[in-house]
């Protein structure tokens, strides 16, 4: 409703009474009526805004909350990723320091031992001095062996079994291949005999750790004379005080070496001994010197063996005993030298009869040379 307009809710009684005034005053409710209804419709169009303004606000506010609820349970995750990242990296970080210690106790542990070995190096070689005249070939010495070693191997025989070590495999290899031997031992008399492959237990690798002996002392360049006096000797001197020595327990010769093993009943004698490397005695009435260097005790830290067959040594079996040992032993060695048998020329012999036990002793055998002795 307009506010300019002139319109009255007070009825004018005195108009009324007339029939335009009734006129009059129908008109003007009818006015009235549509102007009411007129804001009753803009009243409603208002009302059907502000609820569409409200869903939409609604919807808008729907939205935003789950939104909202998305991106918080987004940076829920996203945090307890980063907490799991960091618990890891925490977990690294104390793994880390971890092997930083025992990488730490490991470094002290080397140089304890880089210390002990260069104390080791600074100490004369315990291999005696001797003078030597090399007559062999010459070869590359990337390929040199940096250690040697020739076993002394014990092998037990049964009785009624040999041994034949031929000069070469070719004849070995032929007499096995041949397996069974008729060997006539005359007066139309024979035994049929069995050869066998020899196999040997051998050393592959051998490792060994030394270190000086704090006991013991190594003296070379020693004069061929009585053994005993010279035990004698080097002990009188080595347990003078005046000589740097001390108490003297025991005194070995070493007849394969030439050199004597002294050992002293205290501890560090031998450093103080050691010191002096030449030292001179009487031997022999005359003044001789001697060498003397430390002793070094080895230890095998690691050994791996394998099984190896004798290239040249053919193991019979089956021989009864039916004549006297060498009797029997000679007709055999005749038989297997004989070309005409598959045999050839032999190094060695061995023959045990029934009913005894004995051992063949294989020297110098290696899994390179495959050389070997009986």
């Amino acid at each position: 409703m307009s506010s300019d307009e002139d319109f009255s809710l007070v009825p004018d009684h005195q108009s009324e009474d007339t029939l335009e005034g009734i006129k009059a005053s129908i008109k003007n409710y009818k006015k009235k009526y549509d102007q009411l209804m007129e804001e009753t419709k803009e009243l409603t169009r208002t009302i059907q805004d502000r609820r569409d303004l409200k869903q939409q606000f609604k919807h808008r506010t729907d939205k935003l909350t789950q939104d909202l609820e998305d991106d918080k349970r987004s940076y829920g995750d996203q945090l307890a990723n980063e907490k799991l990242k960091l618990d890891l990296l925490k977990q690294e970080e104390l793994e880390l320091v971890a092997q930083i210690k025992e990488t730490n106790a490991a470094i002290k542990e080397e140089e304890a031992n880089k210390k002990h070995l260069m104390q080791q190096a600074d100490v004369f070689t315990s291999v005696p001095e001797r003078d030597m005249v090399f007559k062999g070939a010459t070869g590359n010495a990337n390929n040199k062996q940096e250690f040697e070693m020739k076993p002394h191997i014990v092998y037990p025989m049964d009785g009624g079994m040999a041994l034949i070590t031929f000069e070469e495999e070719v004849v070995a290899r032929k007499i096995l291949e041949l397996k069974k031997h008729q060997v006539d031992l005359g007066g139309e008399c024979s035994i049929t005999v069995e050869a066998r492959p020899v196999h040997l237990m051998l050393p592959k690798l051998v490792e060994i750790d030394s270190e000086v002996c704090s006991q013991r002392i190594l003296i070379s360049n020693l004069p061929r004379m009585d053994t005993d006096t010279l035990r004698d000797k080097l002990e009188i001197h080595f347990s003078k005080s005046k000589n740097g020595g001390g108490e003297v327990v025991e005194c070995e010769y070493l007849s394969d070496s030439e050199t004597v093993v002294l050992t002293f009943a205290e501890n560090n004698i031998a450093k103080r001994v050691v010191q002096n490397e030449f030292h001179d005695l009487s031997l022999q009435k005359k003044k001789h010197t001697v060498r003397v260097t430390p002793f070094l005790n080895g230890k095998i830290s690691n050994l791996k063996t394998e099984m190896t067959q004798c290239p040249r040594t053919v193991m019979l079996t089956g021989i009864p005993d039916i004549m006297d040992r060498e009797t029997l032993q000679d007709l055999l060695e005749i038989h297997f030298q004989k070309n005409t048998n598959g045999g050839g020329e032999i190094e060695a012999f061995l023959y045990n009869p029934l009913g005894q036990h004995t051992s063949a002793v294989f020297g110098g055998v290696t899994p390179d040379s495959e050389d070997e002795e009986q």
